[in-house]
């Protein structure tokens, strides 16, 4: 059957429920649809993200600007394209008072602080794969269809899509919100070419709260749902390739992978919910880990270790300059500060000169006023 065959289908409102169980059964904790149709290209979330793109605030993340014509035109990532079908995956490994967990974390300079997701294995191939389980129940049941599976590879507006499937609205730090499970989990997209029954947006429930806007260590919210990267951790630490700006170094503290702080803050993740996959549990103690630990790993250990991880796309020497940084803060403050000064000084001749210039920044906050 082609293409436009299904196209043809009137969808059974049964299929959602159907949708939903497959989905379930594979360790998804939402699912909604969106229809897709000619005049996405023209709505306000396309319209929103060409602006935020022109203000810069994408920063390195050229990729971002150069794929925006694919954002507003499913039909180039899957002809025919005329449903989307949003899951969302927690990754919560221990949802019970995690946000005190975190802030107490926080608040111990030596430790080395990665950002929640990141702790056990790399969510983008396990949700891809099992994305292509529900393609395949989808077609078992239903017949030959077109599809697509995406988990942060391909030019999409996952939010906004998922906003517009019911899975929650959109916070002030732009990132999607349920009642139900606060914003602790992954976003995943299935295109396809089948016609699907519509799931219903549900109201938007931040109020008057900015929490998550002013627990921002680098101020890099510029208002209500406006980020400028540029200032993220999580992108200074992950997404930035170079000298990570001196100013910026101070407000990072101990993060050194991510950061969650606008999350940890909100309300609604009081009811963040535990991962239903063991690969999300913590992996090489890195909920509890500090930073001179980390900082010995040489290039084989880190290569091993992050073996699986998200971590491990940063590469080596980002992890360092990371680390240095974390280390840097940790000296201004500690009152032991032989183990921090030795820890640097053991790098200070690395072969990296991004490394070696973060090392001498660090070891002159041992002097700082």
């Amino acid at each position: 059957m082609s293409g436009l065959q299904h196209n043809t289908i009137v969808p059974d409102p049964s299929d959602l429920a159907s949708l939903k169980g497959w989905a379930t059964g594979l360790g998804f904790s939402g699912l909604g649809v969106v229809p897709l149709s000619q005049e996405w290209a023209q709505s306000d979330a396309v319209t929103r993200m060409r602006g935020w793109l022109s203000q810069g605030f994408h920063g390195e993340m050229t990729f971002l600007e150069h794929h925006m014509p694919l954002r507003a035109q499913h039909d180039a990532l899957l002809p025919g394209a005329r449903s989307v079908v949003m899951v969302t995956m927690d990754y919560l490994a221990q949802p019970e008072d995690w946000q005190q967990r975190e802030a107490e974390a926080i608040d111990r300079p030596t430790r080395a602080v990665v950002s929640v997701y990141a702790r056990g294995r790399d969510y983008h191939r396990l949700m891809r794969r099992r994305l292509a389980q529900l393609a395949r129940a989808m077609v078992a049941a239903w017949g030959p269809m077109g599809h697509r599976a995406c988990v942060d590879s391909a030019p999409l507006l996952e939010v906004e899509l998922a906003r517009r499937a019911g899975l929650g609205w959109r916070g002030k730090h732009t990132l999607l919100l349920s009642r139900e499970q606060g914003s602790m989990f992954f976003l995943g997209a299935l295109l396809t070419d089948r016609v699907l029954p519509a799931s219903q947006p549900i109201a938007d429930h931040c109020g008057r709260c900015t929490a998550c806007l002013t627990a921002c260590p680098t101020n890099a919210f510029v208002g209500p749902y406006q980020l400028d990267a540029r200032r993220c951790i999580s992108y200074l630490t992950i997404e930035h390739a170079g000298e990570i700006p001196q100013p910026l170094r101070p407000l990072m503290g101990n993060r050194v992978y991510g950061c969650d702080d606008c999350q940890r803050v909100c309300p609604w993740n009081r009811y963040a919910k535990a991962a239903s996959l063991p690969d999300f549990d913590v992996r090489n103690g890195l909920d509890c880990a500090d930073l001179i630990t980390l900082f010995a790993w040489d290039a084989a250990t880190f290569k091993a270790r992050h073996a699986g991880s998200a971590i491990a796309r940063i590469g080596h020497e980002r992890w360092l300059r990371n680390l240095a940084v974390g280390l840097g803060n940790a000296l201004r403050v500690a009152v032991n500060a032989a183990p921090i000064r030795a820890a640097l000084a053991s790098r200070a001749l690395d072969a990296s000169p991004l490394v070696r210039s973060h090392v001498a920044w660090a070891l002159a906050q041992g002097d700082a006023p």
